[in-house]
């Protein structure tokens, strides 16, 4: 990464929500994308990069974008790892909060996607577990968009009226 975006990191991580266009849209997506990394004791340096190419489909190439879903992905394993205030259940449970708070996220999360990480794990026990989490994201994106459809719609619409 460039020196100018560890910068700009560096400032992102004291103002994150007031510099990050729809910043909680991208921590939404980065909870995902920890969840299921989390539970990989052995994740590598490729993890992110896979994690990067996902962020360059979903952002259309804007490479800063992608960087910093990447980044905001290894804060929150980071955590994790350190049990530093943050468990796999507590992220679980943000996911499902968030998901209360704004259900059209629901439509953000890319099973495709998630199950590229499973790629990642060579241990049986991790990559059932990651499954098992996935198969949960997938279940909850389902009851989440049926639920709160008439809730979707309409915050789709404000969203658009808005621009």
């Amino acid at each position: 990464m460039q020196l100018a975006f560890k910068i700009k990191h560096y400032l992102f991580n004291a103002f994150r929500e007031l510099f990050v266009y729809n910043h909680s849209s991208l921590e939404f997506r980065a909870k995902l994308f920890a969840l299921i990394l989390s539970a990989n004791e052995n994740a590598k340096i490729d993890d992110y990069s896979i994690i990067k190419k996902i962020g360059m489909k979903i952002y259309k190439n804007d490479e800063e974008r992608a960087d910093l879903l990447v980044l905001n992905t290894k804060e929150l394993i980071e955590k994790v790892k350190e049990n530093n205030g943050l468990d796999i259940d507590t992220l679980v449970l943000n996911i499902q909060k968030d998901l209360k708070l704004m259900p059209r996220y629901a439509k953000k999360i890319d099973i495709d996607s998630l199950k590229e990480l499973l790629n990642l794990s060579h241990d049986g026990d991790v990559i059932s577990y990651q499954e098992n989490m996935i198969e949960f994201l997938q279940t909850l994106k389902v009851e989440t968009l049926h639920e709160k459809r008439v809730q979707i719609a309409k915050d789709e619409e404000n969203i658009e009226s808005k621009y």
